[in-house]
């Protein structure tokens, strides 16, 4: 199978607040051409050897594969856990006119 050219990443953070900053602020640098969220969920996870559960905000980012690393680092970067989630899935298969339009979304902008 071919490399994707675009992916999904996924984040979670602690308050709507955080979520809408870290999908805005990852739009308006066109490392993503949209953000999604939702919640609140619910996070069942383990840590350091203790079962938690707590309210959470998903992100849902849809980028060009070539932005990830420039995304992750940003998210890390405006992120306020020590360890965010952060996982990307390839996008198999998409509308032409969306994912033309994604590309274009997460292109720098040289004007």
């Amino acid at each position: 199978m071919p490399e994707a050219q675009y992916i999904a990443v996924m984040t979670t953070t602690d308050s709507e607040e955080r979520a809408r900053h870290l999908a805005t602020t990852a739009v308006e640098a066109r490392l993503a051409a949209c953000a999604q969220i939702d919640g609140p969920v619910t996070s069942v996870y383990r840590w350091q050897d203790e079962v938690h559960s707590d309210t959470e905000w998903r992100v849902l980012y849809k980028t060009a594969a070539d932005r990830y690393g420039e995304l992750e680092a940003h998210i890390k970067g405006a992120h306020t856990y020590g360890n965010p989630e952060i996982v990307a899935t390839p996008v198999a298969a998409g509308s032409d006119a969306y994912l033309a339009w994604l590309r274009t979304e997460t292109r720098v902008s040289r004007g």
